[in-house]
């Protein structure tokens, strides 16, 4: 069984990965398009997590293909779909995801969901905003915002929105 992470997945996936390789998900991009009421915020605050959102074909999201150990297959999907299907704003979807080794395999994905009330469209100063003051039962909204812009900056994977509001969000938290 494979994962394809893109946000959180990426630094912390809950789970031991067999193999992880590089890979690009055409059809979608990374965006911090989901309000979070539960893991970076509340219901009163909500924060702001990173969602698979449709793109046009051409579009890429590059991120981490991981791959789990058999024996841990079911257990691993189980813990995923705890975390990641909390509230029903994002979808379990399974894709052929091309590796960066030239491998195409099949994997398990979390695509927001554009019809459920978590799903937003702000600009990136809005974005910063609401990110730079969030909490949730998983911390503060910043670390999921800094540890995911951290990870791709290791992966050699560049995201220059990300590194924006990196910076937004370390000025306005007095990170910097």
């Amino acid at each position: 069984m494979w994962v394809f992470g893109y946000g959180s997945l990426l630094w912390n996936p809950g789970f031991e990965a067999a193999e992880q390789v590089r890979a690009d998900l055409p059809g979608y991009r990374r965006s911090f398009c989901m309000l979070s009421i539960h893991h970076r915020g509340t219901p009163e605050d909500p924060g702001l997590v990173l969602a698979l959102d449709a793109a046009e074909p051409s579009e890429v999201c590059a991120g981490l293909a991981l791959r789990v150990h058999e024996r841990a297959a079911e257990h691993v999907l189980q813990e995923l779909r705890a975390r990641e299907l909390i509230s029903s704003a994002y979808v379990e979807k399974w894709v052929d995801l091309p590796l960066a080794d030239g491998r195409i395999v099949q994997a398990a994905t979390y695509v927001v969901d554009r019809d459920h009330a978590q799903y937003c469209r702000y600009g990136l100063d809005q974005q910063a905003q609401i990110i730079a003051g969030a909490v949730g039962g998983r911390g503060p909204n910043p670390e999921y915002l800094f540890k995911t812009a951290e990870m791709l900056h290791d992966l050699g994977i560049p995201d220059p929105q990300l590194d924006y509001l990196a910076e937004k969000v370390a000025n306005l938290t007095n990170c910097a």
